[in-house]
């Protein structure tokens, strides 16, 4: 490049540059920091080193509890979500109303979760309906699940439905000439087909559902009792109701450890099952 490109491309990329460093680089090089200390938002701060990690996992039952659900939760939206949208996908493309059932399948993933989650907890308290699903520690948290798949498996049924549409039609004709039944074409034709998707669909709804917070803050509060804390609200409750930024940032680099490592896991095994078209 020219002098006069290097400079044209510095300055482009200055601001881009300068975001990533301000509000991400730093927050996380202080992350590192502030969990290495007891860091209250008023008074001094002592360094401890892993102190506040032990904490977590030794003294802490209520982050051991947030973190059981998680992987509860997780274990139970991820394949919910996607089975869910995957099977609506291919009803929706066989209809001959596809545009408008993807519309309305879609409303609920654009609409605010905090909105939709305060009428999900006024259906789940209706007056005289017993017993009340939110209040129960057996079925608060899949309460939340239930209210999490409705709210966000249209996205997922989007990427489906366009996979689907980018299937090579000679390959499914085929399929269909040699006698393969819907059952067969579906396990050994489409689903590879789409496999790049459905490894999209997948990492990002695994990373969606650790990071879970506004489903359970607004049912249920983490309750009763710890029945659907989740790390994240263990981290914002450390953090802005014991004001222990501290912890609340040891709790964090545990989330983005959970996450490192079950993304790294995915990328791995994508190997096996995912096959991209040469």
């Amino acid at each position: 490049m020219r002098r006069g490109e290097q400079w044209s491309a510095l300055a482009f990329a200055t601001p881009s540059v300068l975001g990533l460093g301000l509000f991400t680089l730093f927050p996380v090089g202080m992350a590192v920091v502030m969990s290495l200390f007891t860091w209250p938002m008023l008074g001094s701060n002592e360094f401890v080193g892993l102190d506040n990690f032990r904490y977590l996992f030794g003294a802490d039952p209520t982050f051991l509890a947030a973190l059981r659900n998680t992987f509860v939760f997780t274990g139970l939206y991820v394949p919910l979500n996607i089975v869910l949208a995957l099977g609506l996908a291919f009803w929706i493309s066989r209809s001959h109303w596809k545009n408008l059932w993807r519309v309305l399948f879609f409303i609920p993933a654009i609409t605010p979760m905090v909105a939709n989650a305060v009428i999900w907890k006024l259906l789940f308290q209706m007056a005289g309906r017993e017993p009340n699903l939110l209040a129960d520690g057996r079925t608060a948290l899949l309460s939340v699940v239930a209210m999490s798949v409705w709210q966000g498996f249209g996205y997922n049924m989007i990427v489906f439905s366009a996979a689907i549409n980018e299937m090579p039609r000679p390959v499914l004709e085929a399929a269909a000439i040699d006698g393969a039944s819907g059952l067969r074409r579906l396990v050994s034709v489409q689903l590879p087909l789409m496999s790049p998707a459905l490894f999209f669909a997948t990492i990002m709804t695994v990373i969606n559902a650790l990071q879970v917070f506004t489903q359970p803050y607004i049912l249920t509060a983490g309750g009763p009792g710890n029945a659907t804390s989740t790390l994240v609200m263990n981290i914002y409750q450390a953090g802005f109701q014991s004001r222990d930024l501290g912890l609340a940032a040891a709790g964090a680099w545990v989330l983005f450890a959970i996450i490192l490592l079950v993304t790294a896991v995915q990328f791995v095994g994508q190997r096996r099952w995912v096959h991209y078209e040469s």
